[in-house]
């Protein structure tokens, strides 16, 4: 650490510019390894003999890690320094990438990846709190923008960028690749980034973290699985909702008895973090929702490849870009509220928009309202994190990061499994509509009216005509899907109300100030 620094005076410009860069990398990792292995997921279960259901663990044991590990960054920077944690963080990330991409088979996978979430954890948390400690409030918006590209991108591009990979080279690289990515971010950590003393007086509740964990990844769990196993119709899902239900009740009852509880509900009486808290829970249930959704339409429904469906996706990353850098300059010039309301009604524009796509919609028309809603993206994402963090005091941002980034995970968890499950609700409701008029004592129903390929009177035919119908139902269910996200985008926009504006910017001394838990 720098004299300068250590004297609490701000960065020079070069190391702000580099810490940024620096943490963005991070970012990166984190973010994109919880795409990228998707598409590999086949190559993967035929490489270690596993199952559908069985590889899905791959990537459920890397959310359950993360989500459980996110909570106690505050913690953990309070006890190491957030300089040695970040370093700590990035070298076991770097080690367990390296460790499942050799991995032999899926028991190790599974390990590895469970330690590979639990390193990714603080590195989101942690790169947002150090934006928000060497800028002040008015410089915020450009840094926070070019940090946000890489939180909103790296989701998108992971699934091209590791098709790509798996086609070209082998599944294992789209762990591999993470190697001289964080060997470049660790560079930069240990260069450039400042420390802060460590600080051992805040015991660490053991019990409050416990209940915290045991809640989330029951939580994690009964989403991850719930599909699969008909939801409450399952024993498990029951079983898993009941513990996540009781331990979330205890941890709330700890935390209000304990003296200094691990889940510090103190944070929560800032009006701009508990509503913007609450808008990223719902933004994060859109957002991953369509990401998860969109490409899988487009290879099952349009019968577009893998790297086909992920370079028409791929233009939202460029609309997020755009709005993002154009956005970093609008805040502190113009109302964040503003801002906020005008993100959510081009993300309603752009899900009405999605709810009248037909079979025969042509892929500019996908690729346009993806960059449509990009551009949606960068004004929501970038003001809501502004204005959940302006009115905190700096002594809170560690857990208030953690438990953000939290927040907007669960929901975005929580978006994929609903969503899904409308889904499959809306398709099967559409085929019951769709398959009435076929019966033989409907007069266009006929022989002589149907194509022969079609007959409801030739076994062949009625093959064709049943796969005709079952695409045209899963379509018409995705578009209430998107209808569905419409109405949510509508519904959350009122919250915005909450917020206040912060009065003032805090002096450079309290946004240079270490961060203390």
């Amino acid at each position: 650490m720098t004299a300068a620094a250590a004297a609490g005076a701000p960065p020079a410009p070069l190391n702000r510019t580099m810490i940024v860069a620096s943490v963005m990398l991070a970012t990166i990792l984190t973010a994109l390894d919880a795409t990228i292995a998707n598409v590999a997921l086949p190559h993967m279960a035929g490489s270690v003999s596993a199952s559908q259901d069985q590889i899905a663990w791959v990537l459920t044991s890397y959310i359950v890690a993360s989500a459980i590990c996110t909570p106690m960054t505050g913690w953990l920077s309070n006890r190491f320094g957030r300089k040695r944690l970040l370093v700590i963080a990035v070298t076991g990330f770097i080690a367990a990438s390296a460790l499942c991409g050799a991995a032999q088979n899926l028991a190790q996978i599974v390990l590895f990846r469970v330690a590979q979430g639990a390193f990714a954890a603080p590195l989101i948390p942690m790169s947002q709190a150090l934006i928000l400690d060497i800028f002040t409030l008015s410089e915020r918006g450009p840094a926070m923008s070019i940090w946000g590209v890489g939180v909103m991108v790296a989701p998108i591009v992971g699934p091209v960028l590791g098709g790509w990979l798996t086609d070209s080279l082998s599944w294992r690289w789209v762990f591999y690749i993470n190697l001289p990515v964080g060997a470049l971010c660790l560079l930069g950590i240990m260069t450039f980034i400042p420390d802060t003393p460590p600080d051992r007086s805040r015991r660490f509740d053991i019990v409050g973290f416990s209940l915290l964990a045991i809640a989330i990844a029951a939580v994690q769990l009964a989403f991850d699985r719930g599909q699969s196993q008909g939801w409450f119709d399952s024993a498990e899902i029951i079983a898993e909702a009941s513990v996540a239900f009781a331990a979330l009740w205890f941890s709330f009852v700890h935390s209000f008895t304990s003296e200094k509880p691990f889940l510090p509900l103190g944070v929560f009486k800032d009006r701009n973090f508990s509503a913007a808290s609450l808008l990223g829970v719902m933004v994060g249930v859109v957002i991953f929702s369509v990401a998860a959704l969109l490409p899988t339409m487009l290879q099952s429904e349009y019968g577009y490849s893998v790297l086909q469906a992920g370079m028409l996706t791929a233009p939202r990353g460029f609309g997020s870009i755009v709005s993002m850098l154009v956005v970093g300059r609008l805040i502190g010039r113009v109302d964040t509220r503003i801002l906020l309301i005008v993100g959510q009604a081009i993300f309603a524009g752009s899900f009405y928009h999605m709810s009248l796509f037909t079979l025969d919609t042509p892929s500019i028309e996908v690729i346009s309202n993806g960059v449509f809603q990009g551009l949606g993206t960068g004004l929501v994402f970038l003001p809501l994190t502004t204005m959940a963090f302006a009115t905190l005091a700096p002594d809170t941002r560690g857990d208030a990061t953690s438990f953000y980034t939290l927040m907007r995970n669960l929901g975005g968890s929580a978006g994929i499994s609903i969503m899904l499950a409308l889904l499959v609700n809306f398709s099967a409701g559409a085929r019951g509509q769709l398959v009435e008029p076929y019966s033989p004592e409907n007069p266009m129903m006929q022989p002589s009216v149907l194509p022969q390929s079609m007959s409801i009177t030739d076994a062949t035919g009625v093959v064709v005509l049943s796969s005709q119908i079952d695409r045209q139902a899963a379509m018409l269910g995705y578009t209430q899907v998107f209808h569905f996200m419409f109405i949510v985008t509508l519904a959350m926009m009122p919250v915005v109300l909450l917020m206040r504006s912060p009065t003032q910017a805090p002096s450079r001394s309290a946004a240079t100030a270490p961060v203390e838990h």
